[in-house]
C-alpha cells in the first residue's frame, strides 16, 4: 500500500518522538545516579545508587499508557466513533507477562551497568541486541543468517571492543576524581551486553504479539508495565533486608548493606529536587519512549525501530560532553561509527542497495549475438547472493 503524506508526516512524527524521548530517558537516569541527596542511610549526603528502584519508576511510566489507553478507548465508544483501530481485543493479557519479565530482568541490569559506566557508552553498547537478536532467530524462529548478518555482526563485535577500550582508556582520566574506576566502568559495559540478551528475546516476543493480535501500542505498554511494576514493587520488599550490596560509589554503599534501600531512595527524592525532576523525566519520558517504538515496530518495522534507537546515541553522547559528563575520547565515536555501520549492513541498508546502484550506474555490458545487452540491470539482485 502506498503511502499517503498523512502517513509520511505521522511516521517521521513518531521517529522524532521516539529519538528525543529515548535520549531524555537515559540522559534523566544518569542525571539521577549524578545527583547527591540526604537519605536514611547513611545520613550524609550521597549519590542516588538506586537502580531497581528506577526500574520500577520506568514500568510505572508504562503503566500510565493503560490508564491513556482506556481513556482513549471509552472516549471513542461514548462517541460511537469507529473502534476498529483497537484490534478485536481477542487475547489473553498474560500474553504480556512474558515480555514484561524479559523487560524487568533486562532493564534492571542495565541500570545497574549505567551506574557504573558512561551515559554514551551505555546507548552504544545496547547495539549489540542485534548480535543476540540474529542468533537466536536462528536458534527459535528457524531464520537463516545471510552473509550480510554475519558481516553486520562482526561489525558490531568490532565496534563494541572500540567502545570498550575507549571506556578503559577514559576510566584512567576519570579514576583520579574517584567518580570511576576502570573495574567498574568494564563491569558496567559488561552488563549492559548481557543485559541485551534478554532485550532480544523481549522484542522478538513483542513483535509476534503485535502483529499477531493487532495490540494497539498504547495498551501493549500499559500490560507491560503493569505485570513490570507489580513485580518489582513486591520484589523490593526483600531487596530492603537482603545483607548484601553490589559495588558503586564508596561514599555510600561502605555504609550500607542493603541490596536495595528503597526508604532511603525515596528520602533522597523528597530532599533533592535535581533527583526528583529526574526521576519524573524518566517516568514521563520512557513512556512515550515505549509507546512510539511500538508504533515504529507496528507501522512500520522493527529495522526501523533499531536503526532509530542507534541514532540518539549522538545526542547522548554530544549533551554528556557538552555538560561535562565526561571528557572526550577519540575511540568513542570511531566505535559508535562502526557499531552503526554494523547496524545498516545487517539490516540491509548498505550492501544490497549500494550495490544495485553500482550496477545500475556501471552498466557493465556483455556480447549478446550483435549486440550488447546491460548486465545486472534486466537481472535483479536477490538477497540470496549476498
Amino acid at each position: 500500500m502506498a503511502m499517503t503524506p498523512k502517513m509520511i508526516i505521522f511516521n517521521v512524527v513518531i521517529a522524532v518522538i521516539m529519538v528525543s524521548t529515548g535520549s531524555i530517558n537515559t540522559l534523566a537516569a544518569k542525571w539521577a545516579d549524578l545527583s547527591r541527596g540526604r537519605g536514611t542511610n547513611p545520613t550524609a549526603e550521597h549519590f542516588f545508587d538506586h537502580p531497581y528502584l528506577q526500574a520500577a519508576s520506568m514500568f510505572f511510566g508504562e503503566m500510565l499508557c493503560f490508564a491513556a489507553f482506556k481513556i482513549w478507548y471509552f472516549y471513542r465508544r461514548i462517541r460511537k466513533q469507529d473502534m476498529q483501530v483497537f484490534g478485536s481485543q481477542k487475547f489473553n493479557p498474560l500474553l504480556w507477562a512474558i515480555p514484561a519479565m524479559c523487560d524487568l530482568l533486562g532493564t534492571s541490569t542495565m541500570y545497574v551497568g549505567l551506574t557504573w559506566t558512561f551515559a554514551a557508552s551505555f546507548q552504544m553498547l545496547r547495539g549489540s541486541v542485534i548480535i543476540f537478536t540474529g542468533l537466536l532467530s536462528v536458534a527459535f524462529l528457524g531464520s537463516k543468517l545471510l552473509l550480510r548478518h554475519w558481516i553486520g555482526m562482526l561489525f558490531v563485535i568490532a565496534g563494541l571492543v572500540v567502545v570498550g577500550v575507549g571506556d578503559f582508556i577514559l576510566s584512567d582520566h576519570e579514576s583520579a576524581s574517584g567518580a570511576y574506576t576502570p573495574s567498574l566502568i568494564l563491569s558496567g559495559d559488561l552488563l549492559i551486553i548481557i543485559a541485551q540478551t534478554i532485550t532480544a528475546i523481549q522484542m522478538i516476543v513483542e513483535e509476534k504479539i503485535i502483529k499477531k493480535y493487532q495490540v494497539p501500542p498504547l495498551q501493549a505498554v500499559g500490560w507491560e508495565g503493569i505485570f513490570g511494576f507489580s513485580l518489582l514493587a513486591v520484589l523490593l520488599v526483600p531487596m530492603y533486608y537482603i545483607p548484601w550490596h553490589l559495588p558503586a560509589s564508596e561514599d555510600f554503599w561502605q555504609e550500607t548493606t542493603r541490596f536495595e534501600d528503597s526508604i532511603d531512595a525515596f528520602h533522597q527524592i523528597g530532599y533533592s529536587w535535581q533527583i526528583a525532576l529526574a526521576n519524573s523525566g524518566l517516568i514521563v519520558s520512557i513512556a512515550f519512549f515505549n509507546f512510539s517504538g511500538l508504533t515504529v515496530t507496528k507501522t512500520m518495522d522493527a529495522t526501523t525501530r533499531m536503526v532509530l534507537d542507534s541514532v540518539r546515541t549522538i545526542f547522548i553522547w554530544a549533551f554528556s560532553l557538552a555538560i561535562g559528563w565526561q571528557t572526550f575520547e577519540p575511540l568513542q565515536p570511531v566505535g559508535y561509527i562502526i557499531l552503526f555501520v554494523g547496524t545498516c549492513i545487517y539490516y540491509n541498508l548498505i550492501i544490497m542497495p549500494t550495490y544495485r546502484w553500482l550496477a545500475k550506474k556501471l552498466c557493465y555490458y556483455r556480447d549478446s549475438g550483435h549486440e550488447k545487452t546491460p548486465l545486472l540491470i534486466n537481472e535483479p539482485v536477490s538477497d540470496r547472493d549476498m
